[in-house]
This record gives C-alpha cells, sequence and structure tokens, in this order.
C-alpha cells in the first residue's frame, strides 16, 4: 500500500474539514498572463490546480479547450517553456499537469517525471495512457514522488473500476459523461451513479469533471463524491479575454456553490 502524497494528503485533510473539493483547468501557454490566471484561481479558492499542457491532437479535449491548446501552441508554448513558468507560479496548493502521452513518451519516462517534480508539479494526467499500459511511466512517476491521477468512465467495469481507484494517486478523475470534455447545458445523469460507484469502492478523493459548467452543476455533481473539477466553462472565459480577474471571479462563484451545498 503506497503511502498518500502530496495531492491527497491536501486533498483529503480540506474533505476532512467539511469542504468540497475544487480543480479548475488551466491551459498553459493561453496568454502572457497564464501564471497570473493559475495564481488568481488557486487564491479565489481552488484546492489544487490542473494545467493543460498543449497537444496538437487532444483527442479528450473538446472544441474550447482544443481552440485554447491552439492558441497556446501558436504562441511558441512548449512543454518546456511551461514547466519553466509553472516554477515560478506561487500558490499554496498542489499543481497537476494534464497531458498526453506522445509528449511523455518523446521526452522519456524518466526524465519527463523528474522535470515535473524539480518545477514543482505534484501530480499528472495522462488520459491516453490505458490503466493496463501504465507500468513505465506509473513506475517513473512513483519514483520523482509525481502522483499521477487515473480516470475511470461510466462505462469501466466494477472490477477494472476497483484496480483503477486502488493504483490512482493524488485523486480519482471520475468522467460525468462519455464525450470529449465541453459545457453542457445540463449535467449528465450518468455523474451520480459512477460518482455513487467510486465512493463505495474508494475512500480516496473522488472528483467528477467533464460537462461541469456552472456553480449549480458543481454543487449538484458534488453531493454523491468529494468535489468536482472545472475546465472548458472556465476557459471558454479565458478566450473571450476574461484574464486572472475574470477567471478568480468564476472560480469564487464556483466556490461559493460547492461551500452552500
Amino acid at each position: 500500500m503506497t503511502h498518500a502524497g502530496t495531492i491527497e494528503k491536501a486533498l483529503r485533510a480540506r474533505r476532512d474539514a467539511g469542504h468540497k473539493l475544487l480543480v479548475p483547468f488551466v491551459t498553459g501557454g493561453l496568454g502572457a498572463d497564464w501564471v497570473r490566471v493559475v495564481e488568481a484561481v488557486a487564491a479565489a479558492g481552488a484546492d489544487a490546480v490542473e494545467i493543460g499542457i498543449p497537444f496538437s491532437d487532444p483527442v479528450m479535449d473538446g472544441p474550447v479547450v482544443q481552440e485554447a491548446s491552439q492558441q497556446a501552441l501558436a504562441s511558441g508554448a512548449t512543454p518546456g517553456s511551461i514547466l519553466a513558468e509553472l516554477a515560478r507560479v506561487d500558490v499554496d496548493v498542489p499543481l497537476v499537469v494534464m497531458t498526453y502521452y506522445n509528449i511523455v513518451f518523446r521526452a522519456g519516462h524518466r526524465r519527463f517525471a523528474r522535470s515535473l517534480a524539480d518545477q514543482g508539479v505534484a501530480g499528472a494526467i495522462v488520459p491516453d495512457l490505458p490503466f493496463i499500459e501504465l507500468d513505465g511511466w506509473g513506475a517513473a512517476a512513483d519514483d520523482a514522488g509525481v502522483e499521477t491521477i487515473l480516470l475511470v468512465a461510466p462505462n469501466t467495469p466494477d472490477a477494472t473500476l476497483a484496480r483503477i481507484c486502488g493504483r490512482s494517486a493524488g485523486w480519482v478523475y471520475g468522467v460525468a459523461v462519455m464525450g470529449v470534455t465541453g459545457e453542457r447545458s445540463t449535467l449528465a445523469s450518468t455523474a451520480a451513479v459512477l460518482g455513487r460507484r467510486l465512493k463505495a469502492a474508494t475512500d480516496k478523493p473522488v472528483l467528477l469533471g467533464v460537462g461541469v459548467s456552472t456553480p449549480e452543476q458543481a454543487a449538484e455533481a458534488a453531493a454523491d463524491v468529494d468535489g468536482v473539477i472545472v475546465g472548458s466553462a472556465l476557459v471558454r472565459r479565458l478566450l473571450e479575454g476574461a484574464g486572472p480577474d475574470g477567471a478568480a471571479h468564476f472560480v469564487s462563484e464556483l466556490r461559493t456553490g460547492l461551500d452552500q451545498k
């Protein structure tokens, strides 16, 4: 049995103090002020911040995050530049990166894991790396002290779900709806069902993401789990020019919605 790392300890402490957990997603390299956005959302009530490292073929991401990634790449963002900038982020919550396996593979498992740890990144999400093929990256991340957060889909069989929960570090990421990321007018009915299945399978923090778009949806999604991840709704606002202040305002609204539940 592995010991809880930085992310899991922080989220457990917040959960045990009676709070619902909130993890906003910010596209790394989107605008010259993206580091200030990370700091702003952390100060506005985030319990951790997920930073996307842009990739040219982001298979899990919907149109909004794809557009943000393309803009970041067009402005010259690279995995190296994003990690270098993350090293100067001044926040008191854990930082997690989300990227695709091609970037991890090209860098090399151990080199990429060490680069995350060296820049103060506590965890990683690699959504297109199947659980059954985790070993190379998983071992390198463990050795570097980087927590690998694994995803569970609504159609994941119970036996596999239990194994993923056992291996996931930091938190267990429940994908609330089948499909790519993006805002939706209502929360998918699959969210509550998956949330209850995950909570029955693990005591690790369970967060739901994909399709959580408003404070009301965040509160609804968090009812059966420990918290939520909100990405596209925030990134859309950044694409529209919200900047650090606008991002902080939206995260503050999400925080209020969760706290009133």
